[in-house]
């Protein structure tokens, strides 16, 4: 394949890309952990990346987590209402609580299933904190 026409397969994959923010979680109950997410959708290489940060009512440094470059992929599935699949992946760095001292990478991964409008149902990992069948909303 020549240098132009990779470069005209790269830029017409990346046509119809999108940003999409949202939540994973029960929003509004006391204590519960939300999945904040802010994703560039590229529909046509069936990718998404982004950030997410899960908030929790703890105490520092627990209470947000960060993570960067979260990966993933977004599938269509043909069946009824829930018409895509995602899912998503990446590390954060974890500090060990005191008086340890230290950090380490932590493993997040996330899933959901929605509508083409990005509602639906979905569940996320964090360290050893697993989050399942809660609501996906759209901002």
């Amino acid at each position: 394949m020549t240098e132009v026409a990779q470069k005209t397969q790269y830029e017409s994959s990346l046509i119809g890309a999108y940003l999409v923010t949202g939540t994973v979680g029960n929003v509004g109950m006391p204590g519960a952990p939300i999945m904040h997410f802010s994703l560039v959708v590229v529909p046509g290489a069936h990718t998404v990346s982004g950030t997410v940060e899960i908030t929790q009512a703890l105490a520092s440094p627990n209470g947000v987590i960060v993570v960067k470059n979260v990966t993933g992929q977004i599938r269509p599935t043909g069946f009824g209402t829930v018409t895509q699949v995602v899912s998503l992946e990446g590390e954060y760095v974890q500090s060990f609580p005191p008086p340890a001292i230290g950090s380490y990478l932590a493993k997040f991964t996330a899933n959901m299933a929605i509508d083409n409008n990005w509602n639906g149902t979905g569940g996320f990992t964090y360290e050893n904190h697993d989050v399942n069948n809660v609501p996906v909303k759209k901002q």
